[in-house]
């Protein structure tokens, strides 16, 4: 089992300000970060305020890359992009693009998703995703 790390979460344990957040996580969950969750992180470097919030952000995101992999998207990932996308457009629901990119990244390798404490309830509207809150 696994988990595929959203943007919202890491956002949330940024925001804490608490080291230990993904502890809470099961040791036996794998976790990684999707390919786009990492490039959305890396605008959040890109766009911090100042040189000392850009250093803590990136040091921050070294300290996950070093428990979690960086998932690429790749063939697989993308035919359950295209298969998530006809689900949901044949029932009227569409989600934002990264977000079908990080769920397509969790299903593909049977791991479900991570999101912030606020919740990302378009990623519930998916069948067959695991969708957990950092809590």
């Amino acid at each position: 089992m696994g988990l595929a790390v959203d943007t919202s979460a890491l956002i949330a344990w940024e925001r804490s300000e608490d080291p230990s957040l993904f502890e809470s996580i099961s040791p036996h969950e794998e976790i990684i970060l999707p390919i786009v969750v990492w490039a959305e992180a890396l605008l959040g470097v890109r766009l911090a305020k100042d040189a000392s919030r850009a250093s803590k952000r990136r040091a921050r995101l070294e300290a996950v890359r070093e428990v979690a992999g960086i998932e690429p998207f790749g063939a697989l990932t993308a035919e359950h992009y295209a298969d998530i996308f006809a689900e949901l457009s044949a029932a009227g629901q569409k989600i934002p693009q990264n977000d079908l990119a990080v769920a397509a990244t969790a299903r593909s390798l049977g791991f479900g998703v991570l999101v912030g404490p606020e919740d990302e309830a378009h990623f519930r509207k998916i069948p067959h995703l695991r969708v957990l809150t950092l809590r």
